[in-house]
């Protein structure tokens, strides 16, 4: 994993795979998320995402967990100028959220003090807030960029209507634009990437970094028909499971017996191919993984495979309504 490519008009260039890190200090505890953290970079891996919210959701947290252990591998492996940390604000915290000129201001702060850092390269408006005009927002993160806390802003969860305005507004007033775009996309779920914030993204120059790779585990394989799903995921797996969805994973089983491809490294190379994206987004829970994650990440599939792993994630899309 040693290519890097362009993510769009950030100035900043990834390796193929970009490190899910909403499971630090949620499904795996200090000692392993060091060690996937260790086998990431080892592996060639560059960027690393997180949020302060992650993971606030989880009983007993706070938000700001993930972070932390980051921030704490940051400083006992002297490893920041070897990875580009990538983090959000916007979604509710237990004192805030959404995207006010003085909400960023805060919680930008907070980001780099649990960082240990003293700027985030890639800094998300996590997701849209209606509430807030969107020059008031822009012009808080231009401030960002310009006072080198941030190096380049970009936006996830928005619409296309939502994301061009955005973009207009800081075209026609010299402002930070989003430069990058991290939608919820993957085989089994594809509506927070339709075709027109697709096109939108391909015109505009942005690069995208999708998230739910692997819809948190399904298209892994892990979960099958009539299986009794368990687990922290459990609520977020079960919104994937359908006739249709099961379906796929046995187009992806096929894919496998002709490739030697594991199924998570079948649904990041679908991914990989799909016009205007950059890289995947994926979490991993143990080395093995990691690894596994790593060696999948330039994997390629022929053009047969790829359009009948299309047509049966379109099946999925259309048995939804």
């Amino acid at each position: 994993m040693t290519t890097l490519r362009p993510l769009g008009s950030t100035g900043l260039s990834i390796a193929p795979l970009v490190l899910g890190g909403n499971v630090f200090g949620w499904t795996i505890d200090r000692e392993t998320s060091f060690a996937v953290l260790d086998a990431f970079v080892a592996g060639g891996g560059t960027m690393i995402d997180t949020a302060d919210v992650y993971s606030v959701f989880a009983p007993g947290n706070k938000g700001g967990e993930s972070e932390t252990l980051i921030g704490e591998w940051i400083a006992a492996r002297g490893r920041r100028d070897d990875v580009q940390i990538a983090t959000k604000v916007g979604i509710a915290m237990p004192d805030g959220e959404g995207l006010s000129a003085a909400w960023i201001a805060r919680s930008i702060d907070d980001s780099l003090r649990r960082l240990r850092t003293d700027h985030i390269d890639l800094y998300y408006a996590h997701k849209d807030d209606e509430a807030t005009p969107l020059d008031e927002t822009l012009a808080a993160f231009d401030r960002l960029v310009k006072g080198g806390k941030v190096r380049a802003i970009a936006a996830s969860n928005y619409s296309a209507a939502r994301l061009s305005e955005a973009l207009d507004i800081s075209a026609a007033n010299g402002l930070a634009s989003y430069g990058a775009l991290q939608p919820g996309f993957n085989l089994v779920d594809r509506h927070g990437f339709d075709a027109s914030l697709q096109q939108l993204c391909i015109d505009r120059g942005l690069g995208v970094v999708p998230y739910f790779a692997l819809a948190s585990g399904f298209l892994t394989g892990k979960y099958r028909r009539d299986a009794d799903i368990q687990g922290a995921r459990k609520g977020i797996v079960e919104r994937y499971a359908s006739p249709a969805a099961y379906d796929l994973l046995d187009v992806m089983d096929a894919v496998s017996q002709e490739t030697g491809l594991t199924l998570a490294q079948i649904a990041l190379a679908w991914l990989a191919a799909q016009p205007g994206i950059t890289a995947p987004i994926a979490s991993a829970t143990s080395v093995a993984q990691t690894e596994e994650l790593i060696a999948g990440a330039s994997a390629s599939l022929n053009a047969d495979q790829l359009d009948r792993l299309t047509h049966a994630s379109e099946a999925v899309t259309r048995a939804k309504g």
